[in-house]
């Protein structure tokens, strides 16, 4: 049992990390409140005084700023969609004995380690290239015409591109689930003659809901900040201009860093809603 000079001496060794910590989340964050009341245009003139709310009226009261919303939602929805639903396929495909099966494992992770810009670079010159690239090819070869996939389903790409990359995180944590699933529980089902289908939907998917909230959690936090794969492909042209690229916009495009500061306010203020709504979904899913 720990005594009190014990947690004292650990409170004491922790401050160090809990100090770093707090500045590096804190100071950017208290800059950014600090700016987003305040005009300031760095190569136009610099700091032109304090403006209050000026900032987030003009932003929220752009015609840009609620399509940008809808289609970060958007986005985030159907990569989440895409990566869970196959996410499980994966998973039970690659619980089941085969040869090479450590090397499959490996092969279907890889591109969650390949960089945003890399794998955007790669989708846009070798696979949706309309001249050059293998969907063109393809569409070729059964007598289509190929298709520009940026310009003509820009959202739907970038969706793809996406789903791509987050597929192997989300089937890494529904494989280690699916694991730890009971085989005697299977057998025993399977011998009371459930069919395939019914021992998914009453046993593998059930057991499958925690790892699926944590995914769903995980990867929304990530995908509500999306952006070089909207700036390596479309530069938010065709309707891909998602929250976060129209704060780049307004910061390095209109040089307005109050402007941008208080879209990044609006954009804080939008993960914590969402989060706090997957929370509960997680909170009532473990405690089931």
């Amino acid at each position: 049992m720990a005594t009190q000079h014990s947690r004292s001496a650990a409170r004491l060794m922790m401050a160090p990390a809990v100090v770093l910590l707090l500045g590096w989340m804190l100071v950017p964050l208290t800059m950014t409140l600090w700016f987003s009341f305040k005009k300031y245009l760095p190569l136009r003139g610099g700091d032109l005084g304090w403006v209050g709310f000026d900032n987030y009226i003009r932003f929220v009261t752009s015609s840009a700023f609620w399509p940008s919303v809808l289609t970060t939602l958007t986005i985030v929805g159907g990569v989440l969609i895409i990566t869970i639903v196959l996410g499980v396929l994966l998973a039970i495909l690659l619980n089941q004995p085969m040869w090479g099966q450590g090397i499959v494992r490996i092969l279907v992770i890889a591109p969650f380690f390949v960089m945003p810009t890399v794998s955007a670079l790669v989708w846009k010159n070798m696979f949706m290239d309309p001249v050059n690239g293998l969907f063109a090819h393809l569409w070729k070869f059964f007598g289509a015409e190929p298709m520009v996939w940026l310009t003509e389903a820009s959202l739907e790409s970038i969706i793809l591109i996406v789903s791509w990359q987050w597929l192997p995180f989300a089937t890494l944590i529904l494989l280690t689930a699916i694991q730890s699933l009971d085989g005697e529980q299977l057998e025993a089902s399977e011998m009371d003659g459930a069919s395939p289908l019914a021992r998914f939907g009453y046993i593998v998917l059930p057991h499958l809901g925690r790892a699926i909230t944590i995914v769903l959690l995980i990867q929304t936090i990530f995908l509500l900040s999306i952006f070089a794969e909207i700036f390596v492909t479309t530069q938010g042209a065709f309707g891909t201009k998602t929250l976060t690229y129209l704060i780049f916009q307004r910061v390095l495009e209109s040089q307005n860093i109050g402007l941008g500061s208080a879209g990044g306010v609006y954009a804080i203020i939008l993960a914590n809603i969402v989060a706090i709504f997957l929370m509960r979904i997680v909170g009532k899913n473990l405690d089931a």
